[in-house]
């Protein structure tokens, strides 16, 4: 199986980490990118010139394109960008400072947004390469009270994606949107502040970070690793990977809802056309 050259940001721990040790583990090469790059020595010592320590803040757009560039500067081309970096805090949409929604925004989506971009050039130039966005299982589902703006960053990250697989297709750029749920990684842990939570939210939004908080994480982020090394080898990929058995099942039940919402009202839909029966019976208003 070919050697393959990864891109990898917010490497320093979580996610990022285990998967550059995954892809060196599997005889692949690897620039490792982290706001502090002096975290990343280790994996230097470790796996010598197969590993490339590279400062990045994926805020800017700029040196998002300059450490892509000094990546196939070392290695001579890109197969795998894996946009990794990111974090949550937890709050209340209507109480959220809006400075620390909009920076949460910058990172999750933003930062996305910079790398995808600024790699395109490269991945055209060189006749194609895999683009992997790690999302969650809240990206798919939604609904976790106190993380308004990681999950809008989520939602945005598939609708971005979606639109860059079907606008790059004819480049031979291919796409795969990773699903975690809860993993052993800090997500929950040092990297997340927990804003003030109203009384009339702790219900809602306490409740989940007591639940994010208390640990017991099921997944294993190495092995998802040893897992993402594997898929992207293969020729065809799926579009998206929930991880996790949690994810498995969420993705599932939330496909089925989604299914059984759009049958029940396609009558509704079908008649605000033109030509088409109008009115019709709305479905039974059941409790």
């Amino acid at each position: 199986m070919a050697t393959q050259t990864w891109f990898i940001t917010g490497s320093s721990r979580g996610f990022g980490r285990s998967l550059a040790v995954a892809a060196l583990k599997a005889g692949d090469r690897v620039a490792a990118t982290a706001r502090r790059p002096e975290q990343l020595a280790d994996l230097a010592e470790l796996f010598g010139d197969k590993v490339l320590p590279v400062a990045l803040d994926v805020t800017d757009p700029a040196a998002a394109a300059a450490a892509l560039d000094a990546a196939r500067d070392r290695f001579g081309r890109i197969d795998v960008v894996v946009n990794n970096a990111g974090y949550a805090n937890v709050a209340p949409v209507e109480t959220a400072p809006e400075d620390d929604f909009r920076r949460q925004f910058e990172t999750n989506f933003w930062g996305v947004y910079n790398v995808s971009k600024a790699a395109l050039p490269l991945l055209k130039a060189q006749g194609g390469g895999i683009v992997v966005q790690f999302s969650s299982i809240g990206g798919r589902v939604g609904g976790s009270a106190g993380l308004g703006s990681y999950q809008a960053a989520k939602f945005a990250i598939d609708g971005l994606t979606r639109a860059l697989a079907a606008e790059t297709a004819p480049f031979g750029i291919r796409y795969l949107v990773v699903e975690p749920s809860g993993f052993a990684t800090d997500w929950a842990g040092s990297s997340m502040e927990v804003q003030d939570v109203p009384p009339e939210y702790r219900a809602t939004v306490g409740a989940f970070h007591e639940r994010a908080r208390a640990g017991g994480m099921a997944g294993d982020p190495d092995r998802a690793a040893e897992i993402l090394v594997r898929v992207v080898k293969r020729d065809h990929l799926p579009t998206h990977l929930p991880l996790g058995a949690t994810a498995a099942r969420m993705a599932l039940d939330h496909s089925r809802r989604q299914t059984a919402e759009a049958e029940a009202w396609q009558a509704v839909s079908v008649s605000a056309d033109f030509g088409t029966e109008y009115p019709v019976e709305l479905p039974a208003d059941a409790a």
